[in-house]
């Protein structure tokens, strides 16, 4: 199943994707659920899921695709969470050793847009760069959460666009800079959830630019693992239904190529996880 928050007709609403089309939850369900988040925080409820068999309200060309969770509280991510990733940046001299617990970021909900959006290239930099990730969303409130109670509260899975800007990135110790760039990244298309993934490790990431592939590994590579990442934020935050947790990107990013690679105008930039689909944005010039 394939949930996704979309524009019709400049209005907001939720639904189903399927290879018909949308069927419009908002117009179904919106009584009870006002938004795709609302629908993540009750579990998707069979009910709700039972909608798919029904005929589809619009073709997949008449919507506009929205970022599935629009008001998330936390965005946490990791760096250096692939083995092979950090090998690559270590050989770049940014860092020394693999990062004992998660080496964890933030981002801003307006750094990230939609599927099919354009990427906003940051103008004050050359070193725009990709990254593709696996993101966990969260369903279940919690806080302190132990590893081996933590996949209870994962709702599903979406894709991100980790979109860095790599001298802002490495202006001091502290990335966060580099990583928070305005409409800088993606996530989407769409949220798939847990029960529909048998085995998350076996799922393999693909990253390619203007259809060369620059990425490619699987979510088993991870340094730490996606019950390890859960227990470490919760800790820190209770967690929050839509929140999202980007899990790290594998090797193969643009700024440890020789020659560097970085994202430039008119540049498409396609991430694909097998099981959840594929996120694909344009660069745009800064045009601020």
């Amino acid at each position: 199943m394939r949930y996704a928050s979309f524009l019709i007709k400049g209005e907001a609403s939720y639904g189903i994707v399927t290879d018909r089309g949308v069927i419009d939850l908002g117009r179904r369900f919106g009584d009870r659920f006002a938004d795709l988040q609302a629908l993540v925080a009750a579990d998707f409820p069979a009910e709700v899921a039972a909608a798919a068999a029904e005929p589809v309200d619009y073709p997949l060309d008449a919507i506009a695709w929205q970022v599935p969770i629009a008001r998330p509280v936390h965005i946490w991510c990791l760096a250096l969470n692939y083995v092979e990733h950090h090998t690559e940046v270590q050989s770049a001299g940014r860092v020394q050793e693999l990062p004992k617990s998660p080496a964890l970021f933030a981002r801003a909900s307006d750094s990230l847009v939609a599927h099919g959006a354009p990427l906003r290239h940051p103008g004050v930099s050359e070193q725009f760069d990709f990254e593709g990730e696996l993101v966990v969303v969260i369903g279940k409130r919690g806080f302190q959460v132990a590893a081996e109670d933590a996949m209870a509260h994962v709702a599903g899975y979406t894709i991100m666009n980790e979109g860095s800007v790599r001298d802002w990135q490495f202006h001091t110790r502290q990335i966060t800079p580099g990583k928070n760039f305005f409409r800088s990244g993606a996530v989407g298309p769409w949220i798939v959830p847990r029960s529909d993934v048998a085995d998350v490790d076996a799922l393999r990431i693909r990253t390619t630019l203007n259809g060369k592939t620059m990425q490619d590994d699987v979510v088993a590579s991870m340094v730490h693992k996606i019950p390890a990442f859960i227990a470490y934020v919760s800790t820190i935050a209770p967690l929050c239904p839509g929140d999202l947790l980007a899990t790290g990107t594998p090797s193969g990013v643009g700024f440890s190529r020789k020659p560097p690679v970085f994202m430039k105008p008119g540049d498409l930039c396609e991430i694909t996880i097998d099981g959840i689909g594929t996120l694909a944005n344009r660069v745009e010039a800064d045009t601020a």
